[in-house]
């Protein structure tokens, strides 16, 4: 079943709907959220969440990529989670530094609130489908997937300098294009 046809399901509210996405979903869902979270009872639970969140939101939303509107209600899910898990433990895991380095670029208020405008989004794929593949996919990597910086450098056979460095300019040269384009001064 495609993507088209499940949705059509959630607009006709059919609980076939939920069984077919995650049929379809499960494995790429988990992955956002394990990342996340890294516990795999907890990424389960958030992928069900999202799932029944995606049952709630659709209609009156009509995602065109159903794909990235699940990864997104994921990862919501899954740092909502992490941050109610964490609330009273002083530690600085992987997922913080990622969110961190980010808020370096878009700073100036809540990090998820400001990710989440249809603008600033949409400048922000122009850029990431302007730079270098290899760097595109290592942006994505880190800060869609929460993949740990190891992990990045086993996948691209990269030197961790490399990658932290990579990323940094990615960044820095993210900044500077979202100020050209008036979103901070």
């Amino acid at each position: 079943m495609n993507d088209k046809e499940i949705v059509q399901l959630f607009r006709e509210r059919n609980e076939d709907a939920v069984s077919e996405a995650k049929k379809r979903y499960e494995n790429y869902c988990m992955y956002i959220a394990n990342n996340v979270l890294r516990n795999r009872q907890d990424a389960e639970e958030c992928v069900n969440d999202a799932l029944l969140s995606a049952w709630n939101s659709i209609p009156p939303n009509d995602p065109e990529n159903l794909k990235t509107y699940l990864g997104k209600l994921v990862r919501e899910t899954a740092i909502n989670r992490f941050k109610a898990n964490n609330r009273q433990k002083r530690i600085k895991p992987e997922i913080c530094q990622s969110l961190d380095e980010i808020a370096e670029i878009v700073s100036g208020g809540d990090v998820e609130e400001t990710v989440e405008g249809k603008e600033l989004s949409a400048a922000i794929s122009r850029f990431l489908y302007s730079i270098d593949e290899t760097k595109r996919n290592v942006f994505i990597r880190r800060y869609w997937f929460y993949d740990p910086v190891d992990s990045i450098c086993k996948r691209y056979g990269f030197g961790k300098s490399k990658v932290l460095m990579m990323l940094k300019r990615t960044r820095d040269d993210l900044a500077e294009y979202l100020k050209k384009e008036g979103f901070f001064i």
